[in-house]
């Protein structure tokens, strides 16, 4: 039976089971009154308090990958019992797509746009493909991912494929609760430290340098351009604090607001933001259309939003980061570095290094074996 599992310190949402599936796009706007279609559909069937819940692609013109579940409740996560470590079929190889010198080849090349063009600001990411010696588990890929990284929005969410979707993301899109929203962007980054000097030292230097200051305020920027219209008061803080996970650094901003119409659903919400400079760069349309030139990759649910809402639409969707997609004995994993004007291609590959680390912990990659022009996944980690 299909597990979906959506855990949050505000709200934690546990389903079972597929009443219905929802593929329609998020773009041109007849999704939601599917989903709504749907919802009804549910309590008409009995189901008392239906909610949806699952992913949207970072193309919002692909399919979306949203269900109705038979059931669900919503708990405190501190209520969770411990999950237990399941054992993992160890890694036995992994390729990176595009490879290091391609990856720079890119950032150079989106750099150079930028002298050309209005696009201030390009995310590009790359895949890690990996493979493990035996059928990879999602529960036990779960279960490791919540022991070492307890904060966060950690999701997983069955496909209509048969692959499931499996991640930890430190950033919030939106919340909804009512008519009060939250969004908590992150952008501009760094590597935590093993040690708590070096480690201060690189949170302290995040929080003092121009290109992430600049390459954060264009995402907090966009955010305030698309919900001012919508709320009857919004608060953005001026400068953005430091958030950090087990793995780096982030830049962040938590904006709050009210909205003058609280019948907009979290999703409608979400969607409206999405894809945020975050993710994409900006301007987003101009960005879009540079990310489609230089990666070699459908990103699919990468850089997507995960997470769910209920009948009356309140919920919670997260940025689909620091994820894999876990089918049979191969998990794609994912990562992506924001560039600006002064990026340098050597540190926006240690970045991504970087991020990867937290899936990559997940699997307990120390030393897999790897063919030539293949990256290791402990170099990675």
């Amino acid at each position: 039976m299909a597990t979906s599992l959506f855990l949050s310190r505000h709200r934690s949402v546990r389903a079972s089971g597929v009443f219905e599936r929802i593929a329609t796009p998020a773009a041109g706007g007849a999704l939601h009154a599917e989903l709504a279609r749907a919802l009804l559909r549910a309590r008409d069937a009995g189901i008392a308090d239906p909610i949806v819940i699952g992913a949207i692609p970072f193309d919002t013109t692909q399919p979306s990958e949203l269900l109705v579940p038979e059931r669900s409740e919503i708990f405190d996560r501190d209520t969770l019992p411990q999950l237990a470590a399941l054992p993992l079929a160890p890694v036995v190889a992994s390729t990176s797509i595009p490879g290091e010198e391609r990856f720079k080849q890119g950032v150079r090349q989106a750099v150079a746009n930028f002298t050309h063009s209005e696009i201030r600001k390009a995310v590009l990411s790359r895949v890690l493909e990996v493979e493990l010696a035996g059928r990879a588990d999602p529960a036990a890929i779960f279960a490791s991912l919540a022991a070492q990284n307890p904060t966060g929005f950690q999701f997983r969410i069955p496909l209509a494929s048969g692959a499931e979707l499996v991640g930890v993301s430190p950033e919030l899109l939106l919340r909804k609760e009512g008519a009060q929203i939250v969004s908590n962007p992150l952008a501009g980054s760094a590597r935590r430290q093993p040690d708590a000097d070096s480690d201060a030292a690189a949170g302290g230097a995040l929080l003092q340098s121009p290109k992430d200051l600049r390459e954060h305020r264009y995402v907090t920027d966009d955010i305030r351009r698309l919900l001012v219209p919508l709320c009857a008061s919004l608060d953005v803080p001026e400068q953005p604090s430091l958030l950090s996970t087990n793995a780096m650094w982030h830049l962040s901003t938590r904006i709050e607001g009210t909205l003058r119409d609280p019948a907009q659903t979290s999703l409608q919400l979400a969607c409206h933001l999405h894809p945020t400079p975050a993710v994409c760069g900006y301007p987003t349309d101009l960005a879009r259309k540079l990310i489609d030139l230089v990666e070699p990759f459908d990103r699919g649910l990468f850089a997507g939003v995960v997470g769910w809402c209920d009948a009356h639409g309140n919920g919670e969707w997260a940025v689909t980061i620091r994820c894999g997609t876990v089918q049979g004995n191969t998990i794609r994993l994912f990562a992506g570095a924001g560039i600006v004007a002064d990026s340098c291609p050597e540190a926006e590959w240690a970045e991504t290094q970087g991020k990867l680390g937290t899936m990559l912990r997940a699997l307990g990659a120390a030393r897999p074996a790897v063919s030539a022009n293949v990256e290791t996944a402990a170099e990675a980690a």
